[in-house]
């Protein structure tokens, strides 16, 4: 039962949040602000007030593909984004304006996560062998490898989910501030935000899930 509960409950919860999401944003997508401020903007905007001026904002191809590249120092925002001035385009340029902000303040979590980064990419590299190995030859030590590999991952979806709730914060506040939104768009702006915080939260879930699932495969293979 409890087994049958770790697949069932992170993929109830993940098809919710991406429900959730995918509802927030295309209810929100379809609202103009009254300012008709564009995504990219709204980035400018929030970074400028940081004082971030080193930053480069492009537009990339995908929907709700935005992220920001502490790396190259790049904050790429899909074409819906870049352009939209939607209260949901307003509120995903901020929130990846604002992990910009959390690298130039050099945010404790940020730099946990980007130091997580080569070790998560190792360990999601070794799962194709795991399960071939582990599952379809019977290696059991792969198991046990796979468990190392999951452990990995979940302390990653972890650690991303203050990196994600912090941006938002940020990217609400100063929207607030700035005077880029107003009351009631700012309610739109939170309900897009938490609804997408809502996928990190999910994707942690199923992460710890599976990690747990493969602790108890590998222990009764043990037996």
């Amino acid at each position: 039962m409890g087994f049958i509960a770790l697949l069932v409950v992170p993929l109830l919860l993940g098809l919710w949040a991406q429900s959730r999401v995918h509802s927030a944003y295309g209810r929100y997508s379809q609202v103009q602000t009254r300012r008709r401020v564009h995504g990219y903007e709204a980035a400018e905007a929030v970074m400028r007030t940081a004082g971030i001026s080193d930053v480069k904002i492009v537009e990339i191809s995908g929907v709700l593909t935005d992220h920001y590249d502490p790396v190259n120092k790049r904050l790429a925002l899909s074409r819906d984004v870049y352009r939209g001035t939607s209260i949901a385009a307003i509120g995903i340029a901020a929130h990846e304006a604002g992990h910009a902000i959390q690298h130039k303040v050099g945010y404790s979590m940020l730099q946990f996560r980007m130091s997580l980064v080569p070790i998560t990419k190792i360990a999601s590299g070794l799962l194709p062998l795991i399960i071939l190995g582990g599952f379809f030859f019977q290696i059991f030590d792969l198991i046990w490898l796979g468990v190392g590999a999951y452990l990995v991952l979940t302390v990653f979806q972890l650690v991303t989910l203050p990196v994600e709730f912090d941006a938002s914060s940020r990217a609400k506040r100063i929207l607030a501030s700035e005077a880029l939104v107003d009351r009631e768009e700012s309610a739109g702006v939170a309900s897009v935000l938490d609804a997408a915080a809502w996928t990190y939260v999910a994707a942690f879930i199923a992460s710890l899930a599976t990690l747990l699932r493969l602790l108890m495969i590998a222990r009764s293979s043990d037996d």
